[in-house]
């Protein structure tokens, strides 16, 4: 279901940490003294429009420190550095490959060292380059995403929220076509897709929250697709398009099952190929 007026500015002010609810406070006037729940039931009658354009002024105070780090541009040119993708050891399992293929095997330590050498510091290399590449991709397209006119960011996940979009909570998720899922079933029927990423996901990551994702694919070669996350200006010509045009509504309640329970959520896709 949507959420009402009243959930969603409640959601808004609870994705604010404690000294930001404070700054919030102060700038309107308002008592800051407290805890969060306090300053919170102070905050909720507050015009929606004063809470977007603190959360928006803030989240702008972030990229800001972070670009003083490095710019747009520089970290850019560095994720083109990339001319091999592939994961070397499969996510979340490389203490089991450690101790399957190392620890247990060799009993002999010269032969332990030498297997480490030859294999596992490759792999290791892969997966941190591979998982590397993935989350600064990630951090330019979320931040293009946050700061699209349409779109509030959360500073803090709450909820499993990341952003809100047409007066709706979302949990942004960036990835890639699921291997072995056929392109053109997928843009002929997103819906469908959506249902899948949902019924699919990682029992110790399950969510059944509202979530927005978004899906690169490469047309001519799908293992390639890791490409098209760093060609920012076509993804971020597509992300735009999307956020201009597109609104939320009940028509985007999907329906799916996991572990044999039914879940309602509110989901929306957008696909970006080329």
């Amino acid at each position: 279901m949507l959420v009402s007026k009243k959930e969603l500015i409640n959601l808004k002010l609870n994705s604010l940490r404690a000294q930001e609810l404070r700054e919030l406070a102060e700038s309107l006037g308002i008592d800051s003294k407290g805890k969060a729940s306090d300053l919170i039931k102070r905050l909720i009658d507050v015009p929606e429009e004063k809470i977007d354009e603190f959360i928006k002024l803030k989240y702008q105070e972030y990229v800001e420190e972070r670009r003083r780090v490095i710019s747009d541009e520089e970290l850019k040119q560095e994720l083109m550095k990339i001319k091999e993708f592939r994961w070397g050891v499969v996510q979340g399992q490389l203490d089991q490959k450690i101790q399957t293929e190392y620890v247990r095997r060799f009993v002999r330590y010269n032969d332990l060292i030498e297997g480490v050498k030859s294999k596992l510091h490759d792999d290791i290399t892969h997966y941190v380059i591979a998982t590397w590449f993935n989350h600064w991709t990630t951090v330019l397209i979320e931040d293009h995403i946050s700061q699209h006119p349409r779109v509030v960011p959360t500073l803090k996940n709450y909820k499993g929220v990341d952003i809100f979009f047409d007066d709706q909570p979302f949990d942004l998720k960036i990835t890639y076509l699921p291997r072995n899922y056929a392109l053109e079933e997928a843009l002929k029927n997103p819906t469908e897709l959506i249902i899948w990423l949902y019924e699919n996901q990682g029992a110790q990551r399950f969510g059944a929250d509202n979530r927005l994702f978004v899906v690169l694919a490469s047309k001519d070669n799908l293992e390639e697709s890791w490409k098209l996350k760093r060609d920012f200006e076509f993804v971020f010509s597509k992300i735009d398009k999307f956020f201009d045009e597109s609104s939320v509504s009940n028509n985007d309640e999907i329906v799916f099952t996991f572990n044999r329970r039914t879940y309602t959520a509110i989901s929306k896709i957008l696909m970006i190929v080329r």
